[in-house]
């Protein structure tokens, strides 16, 4: 399969590139499930939109700081790049860290519960991460290792994934396009579609404050953790694991710390409740 283009159209001398405008689909798309999921409740479409600018702010602020920190070499030399996130180079568990902080700032500004917040919010990240990846497939970053039988995809020549064969060797400087690699962001795009209709089912079942948070905690890491295997961009590594995948067991384990406490402290209730 050979890719598209990375730029959607110019406006003039301006280059639009697909990441950008999947990344901008994906926000609507969250805002339009936390419109629907508040309808009849304080929720309304400007306590989402507020939310949804909280949420820009630290979740974009925070996944490109992790990205500059994790590639400082390139970004000391070139300082003015730093600000383009249209053309790709966000680390997710960074955006992720960022989204919590904005959370809590959000939730103290509007006098909610941090947790309440926190299960209204994560029921749309899936959906707007899927974007995500789907934008990271066309921009070609983020790729997968060689490999992917007939899903394979071909990135054009000076693409990134034909730099990585070109340096490791496995093509050559003259190759026309890079070796099939998996489409790995279209895996994990489709792993976030299976979360999203599973986060929108918990939190309409108004499971107990906190789950729906902790069920994503739980879940998302661990289709993260396999997949990573099957990246084939340059990953830090410590003691045989990605970065991603250190990250995704520290999440793992919240999740499921999380979800124990909340099912104890269930129990507890109902045995007090019996009791009086």
């Amino acid at each position: 399969m050979s890719m598209p283009d990375p730029i959607c159209l110019h406006l003039g001398k301006l280059a639009i590139h697909w990441y950008g405008v999947m990344m901008a689909l994906g926000f609507l798309a969250g805002l339009a499930t936390w419109v629907v999921l508040g309808r009849g409740t304080p929720r309304d479409l400007n306590y989402c939109s507020d939310l949804l600018f909280w949420i820009m702010v630290g979740g974009i602020g925070g996944a490109r700081l992790a990205y500059v920190a994790a590639n400082f070499g390139r970004f000391a030399a070139e300082p003015l790049s730093i600000v383009r996130v249209d053309q790709g180079g966000l680390v997710f568990y960074g955006g992720f860290a960022g989204a919590l902080v904005a959370v809590a700032v959000f939730a103290r500004r509007r006098r909610e519960r941090f947790w309440s917040v926190a299960d209204f919010t994560v029921t749309a990240l899936p959906l707007g991460h899927a974007f995500g990846r789907l934008g990271c497939w066309l921009n070609g970053c983020c790729y997968g290792a060689p490999g992917g039988g007939p899903l394979g995809v071909c990135y054009p020549i000076y693409s990134a994934p034909w730099w990585r064969q070109a340096e490791t060797g496995l093509i050559g400087r003259t190759a026309p396009a890079a070796a099939p690699v998996h489409p790995v962001q279209l895996y994990e795009a489709a792993w976030n579609l299976v979360l999203y209709p599973l986060l929108l089912y918990a939190y309409r079942r108004r499971w107990r404050e906190g789950r729906v948070a902790a069920l994503y905690l739980a879940l998302y890491p661990l289709g993260r953790f396999f997949l990573e295997p099957l990246r084939g961009d340059e990953r830090l590594r410590w003691d045989g694991l990605t970065a991603a995948q250190w990250g995704s067991l520290a999440a793992l384990a919240a999740g499921l710390l999380l979800l124990l406490r909340s099912f104890r402290s269930a129990a507890a209730a109902d045995d007090r409740r019996r009791e009086s």
